[in-house]
């Protein structure tokens, strides 16, 4: 039996509808964090789409030591506890060490352990022991049932908030591969499980000194892992992905989401 969780009055898994967790990679500014942030809520509004915004403050590991990380944590938060305050939307933002959890739950409701962290088990215990839901993204490098000794590690200090999510495996050097089969694997932890369709299209380090990508793959991942079965869908979003300063070879136009979520709806509506 699949657990549903309750995250500021959205409902992720169990029989709820499938979830949109959206927003900009990182945060780039306060007032494009604010204008992003509006317009994503406006169109859950129009469209009823359960939503949690998600931005970094900081992006622990870039490619390069001159790629752009974000504003820190003190900035960042501040920033992301007003979009919290002003849209009444839930928050999720990365932590990278057991020191930031304390700090960031106070302006996130969704602490998120990084792919390449989700073994650290110092990382993955803080986080758990903040009382925060917990989204721990599968490592590139991880089977699909290694998943659940993570879990374990959160359900240890009392917390059942944990959802998983799927962002591509490891395939030769500078490339990843979506397995649609890890989808039932990691559902069968009881977890609410996500997909995330635009880091699942990267291409780590391809760029030699950033993170490319196959962006425009994005979308048919997504209708992949919805039509297989997954709570929620992760992505990121911008309003022009080419000027980016992380990820932008990854990112899915804010232009496409209405039409590409009406999509997802109807093929979640007829699998759920």
């Amino acid at each position: 039996m699949r657990r549903s969780l309750q995250i500021r009055g959205v409902s992720v898994g169990g029989r709820a509808p499938l979830a949109l967790i959206a927003g900009p990679c990182v945060i780039e500014s306060r007032q494009g964090c604010l204008k992003l942030a509006s317009r994503l809520v406006e169109l859950a509004r129009e469209e009823s789409i359960p939503l949690i915004f998600k931005a970094s403050y900081d992006k622990a590991n870039r490619s390069s030591i001159e790629s752009y990380r974000g504003p820190g944590i003190e900035e960042g938060l501040d920033i992301l506890r007003e979009v919290r305050e002003r849209f009444s939307v839930p928050i999720l933002t990365d932590v990278h060490s057991p020191e930031e959890c304390a700090r960031a739950m106070a302006a996130a409701d969704v602490l998120q352990i990084p792919a390449f962290l989700c073994r650290q088990t110092d990382l993955v215990v803080a986080a758990a022991e903040t009382g925060c839901v917990v989204n721990i993204k599968k490592g590139q490098f991880m089977a699909p049932d290694d998943m659940e000794n993570v879990v374990q590690k959160v359900v240890s200090r009392g917390n059942r908030k944990v959802m998983i999510t799927e962002r591509g495996s490891c395939f030769g050097y500078n490339n990843l591969v979506a397995d649609m089969r890890s989808l039932p694997i990691l559902r069968r932890s009881g977890c609410p499980v996500v997909f995330d369709a635009t880091h699942s299209v990267q291409r780590p380090g391809g760029g030699g000194t950033f993170t490319a990508g196959d962006g425009w793959l994005a979308p048919y991942l997504a209708r992949a892992a919805v039509a297989v079965g997954c709570d929620a869908l992760f992505v990121e979003t911008h309003f022009r992905p080419d000027r980016a300063l992380s990820d932008k070879a990854n990112a899915i136009p804010f232009s496409g989401l209405r039409g590409l979520w009406r999509v997802l709806r109807s093929i979640d509506e007829v699998v759920s």
